[in-house]
């Protein structure tokens, strides 16, 4: 019998939890060209500085790096950095858009994964950047909890 499972990607941006204090969170539908899916499905992407901006009442996502396929042919590479449009409801995109123009917050992304049908998925995240104290304090609950852990 041929094992028909599927493997877990899931790609986290673990700087942004770190940086950032999450208000609400969305998950969004990313449109990729030719081999993009292929990549990510090996795990070659990134999210490293990725974030989330409006053009024209829609959202892209910036910075979202995804290698190019190793396999695929010269004719369908594209720019591994390139911005990529994100699939949410009208509602999500207008109670995005509102909030994006208050004063210190913004979108980033925070996990890609593939969903259960094969479409690959972007987490994003309605954020408020954490001032200096703000990431000690995460700092110390991170160490608090490594700590308990070990303690068992």
């Amino acid at each position: 019998m041929k094992d028909t499972k599927k493997p877990h990607i899931e790609i986290k941006n673990k700087k942004a939890g770190f940086e950032y204090e999450f208000l609400e969170h969305f998950t969004a539908g990313i449109v990729l060209t030719g081999t993009e899916i292929k990549s990510i499905r090996e795990g070659k992407a990134s999210l490293v500085d990725a974030y989330c901006y409006f053009v024209g009442g829609e959202l892209f996502v910036k910075n979202m790096n995804v290698a190019e396929y190793w396999w695929g042919s010269a004719f369908s590479r594209q720019d591994p950095k390139r911005d990529r449009k994100l699939l949410l409801t009208k509602r999500e995109l207008r109670k995005l858009q509102r909030s994006v123009k208050e004063k210190g917050l913004t979108i980033v992304a925070t996990k890609i994964f593939i969903s259960e049908n094969g479409y690959a998925k972007l987490n994003i995240a309605l954020a408020r950047g954490k001032r200096e104290f703000d990431k000690r304090e995460s700092i110390k609950e991170k160490d608090m909890r490594r700590d308990a852990s070990r303690d068992y």
